[in-house]
């Protein structure tokens, strides 16, 4: 019997899979959306610019700590990227994402809907086809540091990262 139960557990480990390389992400910096009254009469407010660029590189942390994900440099395409609206731009982030040799092209939008009313959303699309993969988003509420971060920890967490997250159950 005791043979037996050595088979079984052989068996299982010769059956788990392999762990996987991690896949080269090209993480573009986030967008904003602002569709506020306030955004139309004042225009780009520098504090709201300065945070797309800190949930940005806390999301390419993020992906990297986690082990699962090779945060490529988007430097070689940045300016083309920045002078494209990479939500409405007919897949040049997928072609971004080729030039640089990644797996999956990874963009971000925040819309402000007012000075009180959020919403972050994060796309990921597969390099090599351009076919999207996941999509998520988050409302929030408070346009200050703390809810803009605490957005993106919430959506890495409990989205991006969570295990088998869009995957049928």
């Amino acid at each position: 019997m005791r043979m037996f139960g050595l088979v079984i557990v052989a068996m299982l480990l010769v059956a788990s899979p392999a762990p996987a390389e991690p896949l080269k992400a090209a993480v573009f910096d986030f967008e904003l959306l602002d569709t506020s009254l306030e955004g139309e009469m004042k225009g780009p407010q520098a504090d709201e610019q300065r945070r797309l660029g800190v949930i940005t590189e806390q999301l390419r942390k993020g992906l990297a700590d986690a082990g699962k994900f090779v945060v490529l440099d988007i430097a070689p395409v940045n300016a083309a990227a920045h002078a494209s609206n990479l939500q409405a731009c007919g897949g040049c982030d997928v072609e971004f994402a080729q030039r640089l040799g990644a797996d999956l092209a990874i963009t971000g939008q925040v819309q402000k809907v007012s000075a009180l009313i959020l919403n972050m959303n994060i796309y990921l699309r597969d390099a090599h086809t351009g076919q999207l993969i996941k999509a998520m988003s988050a409302d929030f509420r408070s346009n200050t540091d703390e809810s803009w971060s605490r957005t993106m920890s919430y959506l890495l967490r409990n989205r991006l990262l969570a295990p088998n997250y869009g995957a049928p159950q």
